[in-house]
């Protein structure tokens, strides 16, 4: 950003910031809502809402892309 706008003269990547670290903010509020309904049962949850947070913590314990996927967000996501 301001080091290529020094050295270069150009602005873009100054001028993308906003919608840069927006995308990465809605993945962390992504990434904040899975976590929670999948460690946290909701108090008016039903069978249904029961048998998918378990799904999701199976999917997680045996399938390394969603543990991995899982590590990359909680270890925090890249900027750009």
């Amino acid at each position: 950003g301001l080091v290529r706008l020094r050295e270069t003269g150009s602005a873009d990547r100054l001028d993308a910031y906003s919608e840069t670290c927006l995308r990465r903010v809605w993945q962390a509020e992504r990434f904040s809502y899975a976590m929670t309904t999948t460690l946290h049962r909701a108090p008016d949850a039903t069978a249904f809402d029961d048998r998918l947070q378990l799904a999701r913590l199976e999917r997680i314990a045996t399938a390394r892309s969603a543990a991995t996927d899982l590590a990359e967000n909680y270890t925090g996501l890249p900027f750009g």
